[in-house]
């Protein structure tokens, strides 16, 4: 479900900016904050600046080093099929890397390639502190000085602002995202708590490394029946699953919420709903989610029962006006478009808003839709099919 701008907020849209430094201000410089800029190249618009805390694919460098891209890369462009992972037309991550599911580092690399190759206005090492949205657009307030814009696009993504205390004693766990190699985890047991793609994926690397691994989950998603990932394990993610459970080196513990874990002498006793304890030699690892970085911007959304930002059909903020939301936070009703070969497919459809209001001609955007790239009718997102 998708929602308009209310009438009362309109006015608001539909001012005119006085003098801003920029007309956009991109907020991230990761899979999102780079796709979007190349269709702000393509459409002409040269005010614009993408903000980047670290340096440009920053979180993807962070991932753990054994962790791999779920969604496969090909270099199919030839055939009229754009890369899965590829943010930018005309380029392939499998091609580039010559790797069908790539690194965390590798995947950076093409990233960090794409915004040389367009020249894209980065600046790294700046921090985002406030949006403030003023008569004339907004006010971005940074560690480095403070810049007016008309429009955001807020492209900072999720895996940076991890869920660190979902239950007490989580401080006696290691979260997934702060996690560089597998091989920091002493000892030959392992206990995973949450079993969705980053769980079973640390239980999958620790399992390499020859540790017993236990995985629990309250909801287990590897019981999961669905052709989309955001609701079930991806096949890569399933094929690899099943070899280390069959050589009994993962065990799945399903329908056991975790609701404590305490330090008991040299080792830790995680507690689930149900009664039963667990005892691990070294620090749990945490793959409990991410919170996303749209709570640092909260106040600007009204936000759904099931906690996701109300975004109109454009993925335009309700309540705020001229801030658009790209990357793995966007969500409508229940369809998450939560990996690359997803949310890449709304870059078109924000731009085209943006340009529309600046007065740009948007037709350069048809390629996008001809490659895939410029979903405007989420009605006909279904994955279901009769095989």
């Amino acid at each position: 479900m998708t929602y308009q701008i209310p009438a009362m907020y309109q006015s608001m849209r539909d001012s005119t900016m006085s003098n801003p430094d920029l007309d956009v201000v991109i907020v991230g410089a990761g899979a999102a904050g780079v796709g979007c800029g190349v269709v702000l190249r393509h459409l002409g618009i040269e005010r614009f600046a993408i903000l980047e805390r670290h340096e440009v694919g920053g979180s993807f460098l962070r991932w753990p080093e054994e962790m791999r891209f779920i969604s496969p890369s090909f270099p199919s462009n030839g055939f009229g099929l754009l890369d899965l992972n590829a943010v930018a037309l005309q380029t392939s991550p499998g091609y580039m890397l010559n790797r069908e599911h790539p690194s965390g580092a590798e995947y950076a690399q093409y990233l960090q390639t794409v915004a040389k190759h367009f020249a894209l206005p980065v600046r790294t090492g700046v921090d985002v502190r406030t949006v403030e949205p003023d008569s004339d657009g907004f006010v971005v307030h940074t560690s480095t000085g403070s810049v007016r814009t008309r429009f955001v696009i807020w492209a900072a993504g999720d895996f940076q602002y991890p869920k660190l205390y979902p239950f007490p004693g989580a401080e006696h766990c290691r979260h997934n995202a702060m996690i560089g190699s597998w091989r920091e985890i002493e000892g030959n047991d392992a206990l995973v708590i949450g079993g969705y793609e980053s769980g079973v994926d640390a239980a999958i690397g620790l399992a390499a490394l020859g540790k017993r691994v236990r995985v629990i989950d309250s909801s287990p998603r590897w019981e999961s029946v669905s052709p989309d990932p955001s609701h079930a394990l991806s096949p890569y993610t399933l094929q690899r699953l099943e070899r280390a459970h069959e050589c009994s080196q993962i065990e799945l513990i399903g329908d056991a919420r975790v609701t404590s874990v305490e330090r008991r002498g040299d080792g830790y006793s995680v507690s689930g709903d149900d009664g039963r304890t667990w005892i691990a030699s070294a620090p749990p690892v945490l793959a409990t989610g991410f919170t996303g970085s749209l709570d640092l911007i909260s106040e600007h959304f009204d936000w759904a029962d099931e906690g996701y930002a109300l975004l109109t059909d454009e993925d335009e903020s309700i309540r705020c006006p001229g801030l658009f939301v790209v990357g793995p936070n966007v969500q409508h009703g229940s369809l998450i478009l939560c990996f690359v070969y997803k949310f890449r497919q709304r870059f078109a459809v924000v731009a085209h808003a943006i340009g529309e209001q600046l007065g740009i001609d948007t037709s350069v955007l048809e390629q996008y839709r001809a490659q895939g790239m410029f979903l405007d009718d989420l009605s006909c997102c279904d994955d279901t099919c009769e095989c």
